[in-house]
C-alpha cells in the first residue's frame, strides 16, 4: 500500500466520532489499521476501518500490540473517507482507561496535524 497525503483519501469536512469494539488490529506499514464494529441505534453493526500512523509512531505514543486486542471498547475521533465508505483517518483514540492518544501521522495535512506549518 502506498503512502498518501491525508486529503487524497479523507475529507476534513466529514468529521466522524464513534464508539465501538476492536475486531482486528493490523500493524502494517505505512499505516496501521484498526478494524472496529460500531453498533448503531437500530441494532445493526457497521464494520469500520480506521487508519492510524505507522506502527513505530504508535509505539512511541504508548500504543502496543496488546493495547487493542479484539473485544477492546474504544472511542474514535477522525475524518471519513472521501468516497463515503466506512473508512476513517483516526485523529484521536480513547482507550477504556480514559487515556487519549493521537493516532495520526504528522506531515499528512490532516486537520490539527502537529507537523503542519502554521
Amino acid at each position: 500500500m502506498a503512502h498518501h497525503a491525508f486529503n487524497s483519501e479523507f475529507d476534513a469536512k466529514k468529521h466522524v466520532e464513534f464508539k465501538g469494539t476492536v475486531t482486528k488490529m493490523e500493524w502494517i506499514n505505512p499505516h496501521a489499521w484498526i478494524h472496529v464494529d460500531v453498533k448503531k441505534p437500530d441494532g445493526t453493526v457497521e464494520a469500520w476501518m480506521v487508519e492510524a500512523g505507522t506502527p513505530n509512531t504508535l509505539l512511541r505514543r504508548g500504543l502496543t500490540k496488546n493495547s487493542l486486542l479484539p473485544g477492546t471498547e474504544i472511542h474514535v475521533d477522525g475524518y471519513q473517507s472521501k468516497d463515503g465508505s466506512l473508512r476513517a483517518n483516526g485523529r484521536d483514540l480513547t482507550l477504556p482507561n480514559g487515556q487519549t492518544l493521537f493516532l495520526g501521522s504528522t506531515g499528512t495535512g490532516a486537520p490539527g496535524d502537529p507537523g503542519e506549518k502554521k
